[in-house]
């Protein structure tokens, strides 16, 4: 039997950056004759809504929805996920399966029901506590009510996400990022489906994250095995800090 060609088409899925923290694995990918489908999630990169104004994570991933819908009937692509981005990789893996040929978790929450269990949320939610107080937050409907959008503080944005990072590009994002809707993650709920454990899922481990803990992600890992697991000596961000050995490992976990 002739084995099927790979999939030429790579859907990068960021959280709270936008589609622009993709540039250099990008270039890296097209120069390889790749296409590649950059998307801005509701609020995120050049987006108009503002994140208090999202609600739901329906609405959040609508951008992402929306395309999956778009893809020709016997397109399959290759979806990336980074961080909470892992949240809609599951999503799309219920919705769309057959148009999906392998789904790789970069450093990113992968549970395959969403955030229902005190251990999804030990799992798949960072503890920052040991920096202080990281965030800001804004309660556009009142204080008495749960934050409607959340930021990293300035301060801290390097040394959770970008501490092996080049400078000029922490520095670039620290410029460009936006604050996230606050609210869509705790609407999240998918139901396990066997169509779901059918899709080849590959983890790539980011081996010195500050954001989520290297042991997170291996009880993750554990908790609902991949087909492969690559491990990157490298920060939360490794498109920024280690572009062409990310490109190389989703190019091996794609074929």
């Amino acid at each position: 039997m002739t084995k099927p060609a790979p999939s030429r088409r790579f859907v990068l899925v960021h959280v709270g950056h936008g589609a622009w923290c993709w540039f250099r694995l990008r270039l890296l990918l097209e120069a390889d004759g790749r296409e590649v489908t950059c998307l801005d999630l509701t609020s995120a990169g050049v987006h108009p809504s503002d994140a208090d104004s999202v609600v739901s994570f329906e609405e959040y991933d609508k951008p992402l929805v929306d395309f999956m819908s778009s893809l020709p009937e016997n397109e399959k692509v290759v979806l990336v996920g980074h961080s909470a981005g892992g949240l809609s990789l599951t999503h799309i893996m219920h919705e769309f399966p057959e148009k999906i040929s392998v789904a790789i978790f970069i450093a990113a929450t992968m549970l395959p029901s969403g955030f229902l269990s005190e251990q999804d949320m030990k799992d798949g939610i960072p503890d920052l506590s040991s920096f202080g107080d990281v965030y800001n937050l804004n309660f556009s409907q009142g204080t008495n009510r749960p934050p409607t959008s959340a930021s990293l503080r300035k301060e801290f944005q390097r040394i959770i996400l970008y501490q092996s990072t080049p400078e000029e590009y922490s520095t670039l994002a620290s410029m460009l990022l936006r604050p996230w809707p606050a609210q869509v993650f705790s609407s999240v709920s998918f139901r396990e489906e066997e169509d779901v454990n059918k899709i080849r899922r590959v983890y790539i481990k980011t081996a010195r994250d500050n954001m989520v803990k290297p042991e997170q992600q291996d009880a993750m890992i554990q908790r609902w095995p991949p087909s492969e697991v690559f491990v990157m000596d490298a920060d939360h961000s490794p498109f920024f800090s280690a572009p062409e050995e990310l490109c190389k490992l989703i190019f091996q976990a794609s074929i």
